[in-house]
C-alpha cells in the first residue's frame, strides 16, 4: 500500500527541510540573495539600503537599514504565511538580548537562575573565580563515585550557558572529560562553577557600537595541561572590532613535545575559525585582508613565517602547517603580544582573581543595570 504525503507534519524530523525549501524557494523567487557560506542567510538590497533575513528552523530574525523595509517584509511575510510578528528581538533560542543606545547587551540571567534552584545551590558563598589556580582536576580513580546521571545534566546545562558566558568555558570543558565516571572532587569543580555563577547572574556579552571593524584573533595553549594525558590545552577568540563573536577552548589531539609546538597547533586551529568567519562575512558585504593572530610565543611566530621545513618541526602533523601556507599567501599575519595582553589566557587555564577579572572585562563580559 502506498500513500502520497500531501503535507508534512509538524514534528517529523523532515519538517524542518521541508518548510526551509518552501520558505527560501519564496524568498529567492522574490529578489533575495542566499548567503553563500551560511545558507540561513537571505540579504534583500534595494538601492543604498539592505534586509537581512536570518532563519532558524521556524523562528526568523530580520533587521534593516531602513525602517519602512522591516515594515515591508513583516506584511509581505504575513501575506503569504500564517506566522505572528514579535516586534523588537528581546528573547531568542533562550538568550535574553537588550537593544540600546550604546549597543546590545546579550545575557542568560533567567536561565541562570534555574539552574541554581534546580541543582540547590541557591544558597552559599559565592567565588570571583570559576576554578582555583592550585587545583588539578584528574581521573581520581580512587576517589568515590558521584550520580552519573546528574553530573551529566549539570553539564549539559552548563555547556548551553557558555553561549553568553565565555568566561566559565574552560572549566566546563575540563569538567566535562569526567562524565563517563564522575567523583565527588569532579562534582566538587562543577559546584563551584555555580557559586561563581550565583555572584555573577547578570553578567553577560556587551556588544558596543563603535565604527572599528576589524577582524582579529588571540590564540595561546597551556603546554602539558592535562596530568592524566600530559596533553596540551588550545584556546582562542575571535574579535570583530571590540566585540567577541567566537571563542574555543579544546584538549589538542596529540602530545607537544614543546611549548612551541603547542602555541603552533594551538594558532592553526585559530587560523581555520579566523578564514570561516572572513568567508561568513563576505555574505554581508565585508571584505578583509591580512587578518591578524596574536600570540605570545616567538618560536612559534617564527615557524608559521618559515617556510622551511627543518628538524624541529618535522615531527608536527602536516595540518597544523596549513597556518604556515595561509602566512605565506598573506591571508593571515600571526603577531607577537605581551602574555599580560594574551586574551585567550582565560581559555586555557585557571587563572588569578585580578588576571581573570580583567581579561573577562577585556571580552566584553559584564553586567549593565
Amino acid at each position: 500500500m502506498f500513500i502520497n504525503l500531501k503535507k508534512v507534519l509538524y514534528g517529523l524530523k523532515q519538517a524542518p527541510r521541508a518548510w526551509y525549501d518552501r520558505l527560501s524557494s519564496f524568498l529567492l523567487q522574490n529578489g533575495f540573495i542566499r548567503g553563500k557560506v551560511d545558507t540561513t542567510l537571505f540579504v534583500f538590497e534595494k538601492g543604498q539600503d539592505c534586509l537581512l533575513v536570518q532563519i532558524y528552523v521556524d523562528d526568523i530574525i530580520f533587521g534593516a537599514t531602513n525602517d519602512s523595509l522591516c515594515k515591508k517584509f513583516s506584511k509581505f511575510m504575513q501575506g503569504e504565511f500564517e506566522m505572528s510578528m514579535m516586534g523588537e528581538l528581546n528573547f531568542f533560542l533562550g538568550l535574553q538580548i537588550k537593544q540600546c543606545q550604546e549597543g546590545i547587551f546579550i545575557s542568560q540571567s533567567k536561565y541562570t537562575k534555574e539552574l541554581l534552584k534546580k541543582f540547590g545551590i541557591e544558597e552559599g558563598r559565592t567565588v570571583s573565580t570559576p576554578m582555583a589556580t592550585n587545583v588539578k582536576i584528574d581521573k581520581d580513580e580512587k576517589g568515590k563515585s558521584v550520580d552519573e546521571s546528574k553530573y551529566r545534566g549539570m553539564i549539559g546545562s552548563l555547556i548551553y550557558l557558555t553561549a553568553s558566558r565565555p568566561d566559565i568555558l574552560h572549566t566546563v570543558c575540563l569538567c566535562a572529560h569526567f562524565q563517563s565516571n564522575p567523583k565527588e572532587s569532579h562534582m566538587s569543580a562543577v559546584k563551584r562553577i555555580f557559586r561563581y555563577l550565583k555572584g555573577t547572574i547578570q553578567y553577560g556579552l556587551f556588544y558596543p557600537k563603535n565604527e572599528i571593524f576589524c577582524l582579529k584573533g588571540y590564540s595561546d595553549s597551556d603546554y602539558a595541561g592535562n596530568i592524566d594525558d600530559r596533553k596540551s590545552t588550545s584556546g582562542s577568540c575571535q574579535f570583530l572590532g571590540d566585540c567577541l563573536v567566537s571563542w574555543f577552548s579544546k584538549k589538542q589531539n596529540c602530545v607537544s613535545l614543546s611549548t612551541t609546538e603547542a602555541e603552533y597547533i594551538s594558532a592553526a586551529f585559530c587560523c581555520t575559525q579566523l578564514l570561516w568567519i572572513k568567508q561568513t562575512l563576505a555574505d554581508y558585504k565585508c571584505s578583509f585582508e591580512k587578518v591578524p593572530i596574536f600570540c605570545d610565543n616567538i618560536s612559534a611566530i617564527n615557524i608559521a613565517q618559515n617556510p622551511v621545513h627543518h628538524n624541529h618541526t618535522k615531527h608536527i602533523e602536516i595540518r597544523h602547517h596549513f597556518l604556515r601556507d595561509c602566512v605565506s599567501k598573506r591571508k593571515i599575519e600571526i603577531s607577537f603580544v605581551p602574555s599580560q595582553d594574551q586574551l585567550a589566557d582565560i581559555f586555557t587555564k585557571p587563572l588569578s582573581s585580578e588576571t581573570f577579572s580583567s581579561i573577562r572585562a577585556r571580552l566584553g563580559i559584564m553586567h549593565i543595570e
